[in-house]
Parts: structure tokens; sequence; C-alpha cells
């Protein structure tokens, strides 16, 4: 069974698209075409599921058209629509020097000075050219390469050291 740590969102399935089972998905994150992966994991009723892919093709810089194996038909892929996408963490690629933004949500923050956790990282904020990490208690904490010092993979943390009063704002 596939558990919530193990994957983050990257979009989400949109309408059908044919009538030979292809859908929609419109993504925050293009990590599926830059991995080698064969699979992506779609939330249906609660359960995360694997799906394979059969094939895929970009519409445009946000929305791909994708044939899941095994739906091949209309009202099967219409059945998906909705269903949010995720992508499993232990396919991407740890080492790379630019690790994917929407990776990063579900890890926690922990303190430089302290060792103390912070928050965890609920969603990011790439909007404007400053990106921030939005916080489960709310607050904001800029993504800056300067401020982090460390990201454990294997525990999902991120050692930031923030300003003095930054957290207080």
């Amino acid at each position: 069974m596939i558990r919530q740590e193990e994957v983050y969102k990257i979009g989400r399935i949109g309408k059908s698209h044919g009538v030979k089972g292809e859908v929609s998905f419109q993504f925050d994150d293009d990590i599926f075409d830059r991995t080698d992966a064969d699979y992506l994991v779609l939330e249906v009723d609660g359960i995360l599921v694997p799906f394979f892919m059969e094939e895929y093709r970009f519409r445009n810089d946000s929305v791909c058209l994708v044939k899941f194996c095994d739906i091949d038909t209309q009202q099967q892929a219409s059945q998906l629509t909705g269903c949010d996408v995720y992508f499993p963490r232990a396919l991407t690629d740890e080492s790379s020097e630019a690790p994917s933004l929407a990776s990063l949500v579900g890890f926690h923050i922990i303190d430089a000075d302290t060792g103390l956790p912070i928050s965890r990282i609920a969603a990011i904020d790439d909007s404007t050219i400053n990106i921030l990490f939005e916080l489960e208690d709310g607050r904001l904490v800029p993504a800056n390469d300067e401020l982090i010092t460390d990201i454990n993979w294997q525990q999902q943390q991120i050692t930031m050291s923030i300003p003095k009063g930054l957290l207080d704002i």
C-alpha cells in the first residue's frame, strides 16, 4: 500500500479526451517527464493507486494528455476526472542540484541554530520571484538557497538558518 509520505502532489486529472481512454492532466511539476517513470499515483476514493502510463503528450506548459494502461474507453477515463495526481518520492533524483519544489511539500523545517522543529511545509508559493514555504501554522519562510543549510531526504527535513525575528512576523 502506498503511503501519503511516499508521494507528493504534482497535479490533477481533468476531463476525458477522445473516446480511447485519454485524460487531460493539469500538472504543477513536470517531474514525470524529467525522470524515468512508468507510472503516476492517483488518489481514487481516498486510496493512492499506481496507474501505469501507456503514453503521454504535452498540450502546453501545464497540461498533457495521458493514456493509462487498461483505461480504454471514454467512460473509464471519465471516472478519473478530478483525481489528484502524485509522484513517488523514491523516483526523484535526490542528488539533483535543483530538487523539484513540489517534492519538498511535507518536509519539516528545522532551525539550524537550535536543532528544534519549526513547522511542516504545507505548500509552496511560487507566484512571485521570491519563492516562499507556506508552513502548516500559517507562517511564511523564504525558500532561499542561502538560508537552507541541509536537506535530509530520508527524514524529510530541511535545516534552515532563519534570521532572528523572521518567524515572528
